[in-house]
């Protein structure tokens, strides 16, 4: 089972479809209203939605999410 998978699992339908629309509006190129910080060391890029992170990066212009996590002490390890 992938990691946003079970992300999916333990969060609330509300929830869910806050993430689905933010990873829809950030795919989609329009980033007003996201906060968006580019992070140290390499090309990646994180989001932040209330108690969510989204680490992506671009790929051929395109967006590529590598995770979506909880914030907690963990989230920008392995970053």
């Amino acid at each position: 089972m992938q990691e946003h998978e079970k992300l999916f699992r333990k969060i609330s339908a509300k929830e869910r479809v806050l993430l689905a629309d933010i990873t829809n509006q950030l795919r989609s190129g329009d980033h007003r209203g996201l906060t968006i910080k580019k992070l140290k060391g390499g090309d990646f890029y994180r989001l932040r939605k209330r108690n969510f992170r989204i680490i992506f990066h671009y790929e051929d212009g395109a967006v590529e999410i590598d995770s979506i996590r909880l914030r907690d002490e963990k989230t920008y390890r392995d970053v």
